[in-house]
């Protein structure tokens, strides 16, 4: 449960929401280490067409940043996720010897999240309101306002909207490109990682900037 120091450091929800969104991608240097091993892949590839090489050094770049993390005392968790998106790729890429397959993980992984959002949309539980519930401390209170309902679904768009994007630009690139595509997969997932967040973010904090509903906490 969130503190009650967390809770009434935010006033409102869109101030709640901004708060956990920086929380939740990182910042700069996230996006950064978000992107190395995807970079350190696709420029080894397009060097060598060396796929167990490609994946040495991409795994390597993870590993490094996250003794750079460790030494530092610092959170480790975005580069752990880093490292875990690179090595499920790897496994990919290695059972099937097809370098392409390092990219199938983050298609699959983006398409299953846009189902997710969308379910929750539809069902009127947006995975944004439960950013509210981590600040306040009671997981499903803001469902009884309409008005935050509300905020929470055009947001959850918003989120999902990078993710409908990848899926139908990269799966047909996958599909048709094959081992041809590695080079142009990764240079998209590059471009349409972290460019297409940061836009959507943007977008969001724009709505966010809009509104000031209040946070109700949880009752004791």
């Amino acid at each position: 449960m969130t503190s009650t120091g967390e809770t009434a450091a935010h006033d409102t929800v869109e101030a709640a929401i901004r708060s956990q969104l920086a929380k939740a991608f990182g910042g700069v240097r996230g996006v950064i280490e978000a992107a190395v091993p995807t970079i350190a892949f696709t420029g080894m590839w397009i060097a060598t067409s060396d796929l167990k090489r490609s994946l040495i050094v991409s795994i390597s770049a993870a590993v490094l940043l996250l003794v750079v993390r460790l030494v530092q005392r610092s959170t480790p968790q975005f580069v752990i996720n880093s490292l875990i998106g690179i090595g499920i790729g790897a496994f990919f890429a290695s059972r099937t010897g097809q370098a392409e397959d390092v990219f199938l993980p983050g298609i699959l992984y983006n398409a299953g999240y846009s189902v997710v959002m969308l379910l929750s949309i539809v069902t009127r539980w947006p995975v944004v309101g439960f950013l509210i519930g981590s600040v306040t401390g009671d997981p499903t209170a803001w469902r009884a306002d309409p008005a935050v309902v509300r905020l929470c679904t055009r947001l959850t768009w918003l989120l999902m909207i990078p993710c409908v994007v990848r899926v139908a630009v990269q799966l047909p690139v996958y599909l048709i490109g094959r081992d041809d595509a590695v080079a142009e997969l990764g240079i998209l997932k590059i471009a349409m990682g972290w460019p297409l967040q940061v836009a959507a973010l943007a977008a969001m904090v724009w709505l966010l900037a809009r509104g000031r509903t209040p946070v109700r906490p949880a009752a004791s």
